[in-house]
């Protein structure tokens, strides 16, 4: 009989390629792993892989394997499931990963009511960056998480896991009130003279999937470029937020010159009343955070928040009952996928 853990070793191997990148995914020796892998030769009968170079090559048995593997590890996961729902109460420990804005609005109204509703569960919350979820979903350190998704930065399907659509929230171009762009795209946007000390916060769009839309002829990348001489604020590289400002920039024609990386977006606008650059920030990020130092354009572009967990998890108790209570933690003003239908 095969073991499931040196499967899940080899599923891990088929996707990450090397045997030290399985053993710091998983938290094992490189020397350990292949151990592992070499029993599970044994157990199979025939070769499950070949060296190339410094990576190794799944052989056609070892492939086959891990497509049996994936349906084995998926229905180990229901079964989990089901047998959780069959015991009296949820109680225990719920690891959650949330990127920071999900975890000040989102969470922790969430938390309240789940502790409501299950006072035994042990809810955990981590701050992880959406690009770091599907890794500690598969290592099993999350149970489930937040992500999210931008129009120029769109998911890709993990293997292995699931998601279900949790809220849409739109976008903003922060920059100083009172600059000589700031000034000229709402002369441009509004139709009208914008003097000094007016209130440039214009969202054209006052609640998300209210049917409203923008002014016909409305040019995201006229309102970028109104600013590419500017000094950029950011997200720190490697995040899906600084990602996302860089391909919308690249996209309306310009590359742009990042003064300031800042993952926390109250930060962020902070830097923006200085006057030390403009930035592009999701919905939730200004709520209550936007001062009248910080003119605010609404852009085409949307930030698509999910839940995220283990393939054949969705029926786990737990995560179904955090799920529920998350959906009823949104905001009003965010577009849920019932009111954007």
């Amino acid at each position: 009989m095969l073991d499931v853990r040196r499967l899940r070793l080899l599923r891990e191997l088929a996707r990450r390629g090397t045997i030290a990148a399985v053993a710091e995914a998983l938290a094992f020796s490189p020397s350990a792993v292949s151990q592992q892998l070499g029993v599970l030769e044994r157990e199979a009968g025939l070769p499950l892989l070949e060296r190339t170079g410094r990576r190794v090559r799944l052989t056609p048995a070892g492939q086959n394997l891990v497509r049996h593997a994936e349906a084995v590890l998926e229905r180990l996961e229901q079964a989990d499931a089901e047998l959780a729902e069959a015991r009296s109460g949820l109680a225990g420990a719920l690891r959650i990963g949330a990127f920071p804005t999900a975890i000040r609005a989102i969470v922790p109204a969430a938390l309240v009511a789940l502790a409501r509703r299950h006072p035994g569960l042990e809810p955990m919350v981590s701050e992880t960056d959406p690009a770091a979820v599907a890794h500690a979903l598969r290592a099993g350190d999350l149970d489930v998480a937040l992500i999210h998704e931008y129009d120029f930065v769109p998911a890709q399907k993990e293997p292995g896991l699931a998601t279900e659509p949790l809220y849409r929230e739109a976008m903003y171009l922060a920059a100083p009130t009172g600059t000589a762009a700031d000034t000229a795209t709402a002369e441009r946007d509004l139709g009208e003279d914008v003097g000094e000390g007016a209130d440039r916060s214009r969202d054209r769009i006052p609640r998300q999937g209210s049917g409203q839309g923008f002014d016909q002829g409305f040019d995201q990348g006229s309102v970028l470029r109104a600013h590419a001489d500017a000094p950029w604020i950011t997200a720190t590289p490697g995040t899906l937020c600084h990602t996302m400002a860089l391909r919308a920039c690249q996209a309306a024609g310009f590359t742009p010159r990042i003064r300031h990386q800042v993952d926390e977006f109250p930060t962020v606008l902070a830097l923006v009343a200085a006057g030390q650059g403009v930035a592009v920030v999701p919905q939730l990020g200004i709520m209550g955070s936007a001062g009248p130092a910080v003119s605010l354009t609404r852009l085409l572009m949307e930030r698509r928040t999910k839940v995220a967990f283990r393939s054949g998890a969705a029926a786990h108790p737990a995560v179904a009952a955090f799920g529920a209570a998350l959906r009823a933690a949104v905001p009003p003003e965010l577009a849920t996928p019932a009111s954007a239908a």
